[in-house]
């Protein structure tokens, strides 16, 4: 019977990490979200999950099943590297690596993780996106 207690205890301190696509597709071009701008992401474990981003916009999410397995990457610069080779006796740089400043580097992408699930977002229905409230402005003022 002890032993029992300690094997659920220790079962519920396991944290499961899980992934969630969010797909932003919907409103991205409705909103102007800057770069890197923070975010707040509430409500996960419920039908409806809320997301605020840069403290401005508020959207409203909804959980979506995928049909199969979306895989998660994440991309790393590689520069792109030149090794002199070939006979010269005035080939100061042999066995030596070259970085060519001019050629746009390489990206690398190693796997993350995967996940079953998507979470789709709208604009929450009481709120207009600046560029909506602007148009309804201008069309009362004419």
């Amino acid at each position: 019977m002890e032993g029992d207690t300690v094997r659920s205890e220790h079962q519920e301190e396991e944290e499961e990490e899980e992934y969630v696509l969010l797909d932003l597709d919907s409103v991205y071009s409705q909103l102007q979200i800057p770069p890197n701008a923070p975010y707040v992401l509430s409500g996960l474990d419920t039908m409806q999950p809320v997301l605020i981003l840069d403290g401005k916009f508020k959207l409203i999410g909804q959980w979506d099943e995928t049909i199969g397995t979306c895989l998660l990457f994440k991309e790393e610069v590689v520069p792109v590297v030149h090794e002199e080779t070939g006979p010269s006796e005035a080939n100061l740089f042999a066995g030596k690596c070259i970085v060519d400043q001019k050629q746009s580097s390489s990206k690398q992408v190693k796997p993350v993780g995967r996940t079953h699930r998507i979470l789709k977002f709208r604009l929450a229905p009481n709120f207009d996106s600046p560029n909506t409230a602007s148009a309804q402005t201008e069309q009362v003022n004419l």
